[in-house]
């Protein structure tokens, strides 16, 4: 991998493989395998969720890449057993394993590495410290989540920034910490859902306000959006609807 590369606005959604979005925003009868094809060419990005629940193989990430437009860009999630299950202690063993998985195929369409914390893992400054010290450098970028009340601290935006790591915009209808201090050269946000969890579609209000916020991070840095309001098959419509808004 070379330089990070310009990206500009990238919105999409968080996953694509959900039947919801079937005979909704994907045509009735596109077969599955297909799916992915079609997203890519009306959004320009997307995360990938796989990676959170298990390590992918090389030949996943060469297949994503192989059927998406070349300006398209892949967020990966970072795998829960160094989130969740070790909650970043003594994880230098399996952040090498997660990126030896074929994570860095994706090359010039890889995006940010997205970790996301558990509501139960209050603030650990030390831990959180060292996690940092583990990740690769650029041109990986990394954008942490966080969603223990405890995180809502300045001594967190001091150590991303001094990491150069972004910290998530995350909009969840009340549910976790919404913090939006800007950490890095990038912005990322992840748009839960502002009336209920994963569920409630965006109001033209709503777009509207996080197109005027996108618009203001996206004069001096890259920015990337996620809607992760999946369950009833809001966000591709909503992702479509704030493209609009910035183009």
């Amino acid at each position: 991998m070379g330089n990070i590369v310009t990206v500009g606005i990238k919105i999409g959604t968080s996953g694509w493989l959900y039947p919801e979005w079937r005979g909704d925003f994907y045509p009735r009868g596109l077969q599955q395998r297909l799916e992915l094809q079609f997203l890519s060419r009306r959004l320009d990005t997307v995360e990938i969720n796989g990676s959170f629940y298990g390590l992918r193989k090389p030949t996943d990430y060469k297949s994503w890449f192989e059927r998406t437009p070349d300006d398209f860009v892949f967020a990966v999630k970072g795998y829960r057993e160094i989130t969740h299950t070790k909650r970043l202690r003594d994880v230098g063993k399996d952040v090498e394993e997660f990126f030896a998985s074929g994570v860095l195929d994706l090359g010039p369409k890889l995006g940010p590495i997205l970790w996301q914390l558990p509501p139960t893992l209050p603030w650990r400054p030390e831990r959180l410290a060292a996690f940092l010290d583990l990740l690769p450098g650029p041109p990986v970028r990394h954008a942490l989540e966080i969603r223990h009340p405890s995180w809502d601290t300045p001594e967190l935006a001091e150590l991303l920034s001094q990491h150069g790591v972004a910290l998530v915009a995350a909009e969840s209808a009340g549910r976790f910490p919404e913090l939006c201090e800007v950490t890095a050269d990038f912005a990322y946000a992840r748009l839960h859902g502002d009336e209920e969890l994963y569920v409630s579609a965006y109001s033209d209000e709503a777009l509207d306000r996080w197109a005027a916020r996108v618009r203001e991070w996206s004069a001096a840095r890259d920015v990337f959006v996620y809607f992760d309001n999946t369950m009833r098959g809001a966000a591709p419509h909503d992702a479509l609807a704030l493209a609009d808004r910035l183009s």
